[in-house]
């Protein structure tokens, strides 16, 4: 029983994104044309949840997990940074918490080379600004970074 608890909780919060998403009025051809209604895309991801929750309780069932044992430091470091994140993303910028929390997960995970780390830290906001800004033309948030940058 205990292994369709969390299967179970997911599948019912994609039936109700379903629910609300079939809400949705249907867009007139004029606004959408020839591509998808806005309320496709959220049933479409909620449809392949559910055949993933099928997957994972036939797993389950075929291979029932065995408990879970009490987790390290690590998992309460991990979820302070999440705070961290947050605190910085609306304080400061997107582009610093991603960059300080990536560097601090690296370290608090195991890494001993602070200059990878570093790197690391330093590579996955430029990568992520350069793919959304440049290529998709989505642009961020403003902060610290983001006001210099875009004047």
């Amino acid at each position: 029983m205990r292994p369709l608890v969390i299967p179970g909780i997911i599948a019912l919060f994609s039936v109700v994104i379903i629910y609300l998403a079939l809400q949705l009025r249907t867009s007139p051809p004029l606004i959408v044309g020839a591509s998808m209604q806005p309320r496709s895309f959220p049933i479409f991801l909620m449809v392949i949840n559910l055949l993933l929750v099928g997957i994972m309780i036939w797993q389950n069932l075929k291979n029932p997990p065995e408990p879970v044992k009490m987790e390290g430091p690590t998992t309460w470091i991990s979820i302070g940074l999440f705070a961290l994140f947050y605190i910085l993303t609306t304080y400061a910028d997107f582009f610093i918490a991603i960059a300080a929390v990536v560097f601090l997960l690296s370290v608090s995970w195991g890494e001993r080379r602070l200059h990878v780390a570093g790197l690391v830290a330093l590579t996955v906001p430029l990568t992520l600004f350069l793919i959304f800004d440049e290529v998709l033309k989505i642009r961020f948030p403003r902060g610290l970074i983001t006001n210099w940058y875009y004047g």
